[in-house]
C-alpha cells in the first residue's frame, strides 16, 4: 500500500463480518490522491468513518474507520511488531519486515482462536455433564415420589 492510499478498517465490535483475508479493494474502498494533495474514495464512505492519518514502521498512512481510537490501537501494534521483528533480524527491507510481523500476528490469532475453541469445548462438555447428572437427579426424584404417591 502506498502512504497515500486510504484504508478502510473494520472496528472489533461491527456488525459486518469481514474477510480474514483481504486485499484493501475486496472492501469496496479505492482510494485515490487528487491534485490538490487530498485521498477522494471513489466507493461511498460509511456515515460514521473518521479519517485518521498513522504513522506505521516510518510511513504514514490514511485510515478511515468508525473508531479512531480503535485505529489507533491497531496501528500501535502492527508498528511495535514490525519494530520488534526488525530489532531481532538482520533485515532492512520494510516489505520483509511486514511479512514477517504479519506471520506473528498471525501466529498469535491461530494460537488464541485454538485457545478458544479448547475453552469453549470444555464447557460444552462440562455443561453436557452436569446436564446429564441434573436429570439423573430429577429423575431419582420423580421415581421416589412415584413410589410413595
Amino acid at each position: 500500500m502506498k502512504p497515500n492510499d486510504t484504508e478502510q478498517v473494520p472496528h472489533q465490535d461491527s456488525p459486518q463480518k469481514q474477510p480474514a483475508l483481504f486485499h484493501p479493494s475486496d472492501r469496496g474502498e479505492v482510494a485515490s490522491s487528487s491534485e490538490d494533495g487530498t485521498a477522494s474514495a471513489e466507493a461511498p464512505q460509511e456515515a460514521a468513518s473518521s479519517n485518521l492519518v498513522v504513522d506505521i514502521y516510518d510511513q504514514m498512512y490514511h485510515l478511515r474507520g468508525p473508531d479512531p481510537k480503535y485505529l489507533q490501537q491497531l496501528s500501535a501494534l502492527v508498528d511495535a511488531k514490525m519494530r520488534a521483528v526488525a530489532q531481532h533480524g538482520t533485515t532492512v527491507d520494510s516489505l520483509r519486515v511486514a511479512v514477517l510481523a504479519a506471520l506473528n500476528i498471525a501466529d498469535e490469532l491461530v494460537t488464541l482462536r485454538q485457545q478458544r475453541d479448547a475453552l469453549a469445548g470444555n464447557v460444552a462438555r462440562n455443561i453436557k455433564s452436569r446436564t446429564e447428572t441434573l436429570a439423573e437427579m430429577l429423575d431419582a426424584v420423580l421415581d421416589t415420589n412415584r413410589k410413595v404417591g
